[in-house]
């Protein structure tokens, strides 16, 4: 409950913010809680950054913005990359390159809000045990966990897909991204190559001659930040054999892939895919990377 007066107090965590009109929406909740202010505007900003389940207090209802970002997938020990997360938003440009979402309104109630966890990379020698990423939500909008990399097989359809996986010659299809949310992941090379894991804003690369394919790209928001940030991309996938070499994880947190070492983990509370891991030898040597955590970011001007 607050109280308006001519000057009215806002009560933010380590900060006071004065205003004459009450705010149109008001609410509690999330890990962090802070204004900002964009072109004249100031806006409340919620973050949800632990992976788990929590809750947005609505006090005051009224139109608010949101961005949700599933977990990455986790990268193969050899070959594919993970897909990104699922990334939705009415804050811009939403999954896939696809247009702004619908504006929402809230009322004053509890709405809960998910976030998604990274999926674990692949450890051991073939054994597939890497996981796609967990699905974030919130008001009711599901945001799909990136789709894990393949390594003898097929990438794992997802928010974003997983890169495609490799046996010798044979090549494997990259995962299926999710419609308004993310990108296909990158075909496995003819030759001992991973493909990347899909970003939202771009496809994972193809694999090439034991050359691990590009994570793709995932896309800018300002939801937080006027000068916009990179959320959801894509891991990188890796090579094998002489002369191996790994990819570039995708900007937004996309796992890196780097000869003889462990796929690198997405980065934490953007979706990214994890790196799949690249080696000259020794089948199951290395873990892939796992996916970055996902994120629910929400603000309403104040």
């Amino acid at each position: 409950h607050y109280e308006v007066s001519a000057m009215s107090p806002i009560y933010v965590p380590g900060k006071v913010v004065l205003r004459k009109d009450p705010p149109a929406v008001w609410a509690q909740g999330g890990d962090l809680q802070y204004p900002i202010t964009v072109g004249g505007t100031t806006y409340m900003v919620h973050e949800f950054r632990t992976v788990g389940t929590a809750s947005l207090n609505v006090l005051k209802g009224g139109n608010i913005e949101y961005l949700i970002v599933a977990g990455g997938g986790g990268g193969a020990n050899l070959y594919g990359g993970g897909g990104a997360g699922g990334f939705r938003t009415n804050a811009g440009t939403s999954g896939a390159n696809s247009t702004s979402e619908n504006p929402l309104t809230v009322t004053p109630q509890a709405y809960q809000v998910i976030v998604g966890a990274g999926g674990a990379g692949e450890t051991g020698n073939q054994t597939s045990n890497n996981t796609n990423g967990g699905n974030s939500s919130a008001f009711g909008i599901v945001s799909i966990g990136g789709g894990k990399g393949g390594r003898d097989l097929a990438g794992a359809t997802g928010g974003s897909g997983g890169g495609g996986g490799s046996w010798g010659d044979i090549q494997r299809n990259g995962g299926l991204g999710t419609a308004v949310q993310g990108s296909d992941g990158g075909q496995s090379g003819a030759i001992e190559a991973g493909g990347g894991g899909g970003g939202a804003g771009q496809a994972g690369a193809a694999g090439v001659s034991r050359a691990g394919g590009n994570g793709g790209n995932g896309i800018i928001s300002t939801i937080r930040n006027p000068a916009g940030e990179y959320f959801a991309g894509g891991g990188a996938g890796g090579g094998f054999n002489t002369g191996a070499t790994g990819g570039t994880g995708g900007l937004g947190g996309g796992g890196g892939s780097t000869v003889n070492a462990n796929g690198t983990n997405g980065l934490a509370n953007t979706g990214g895919g994890g790196g799949g891991a690249a080696l000259t030898s020794g089948y199951g040597t290395y873990a892939g990377g796992s996916g970055g955590s996902g994120i629910v970011i929400v603000r309403y001007a104040i």
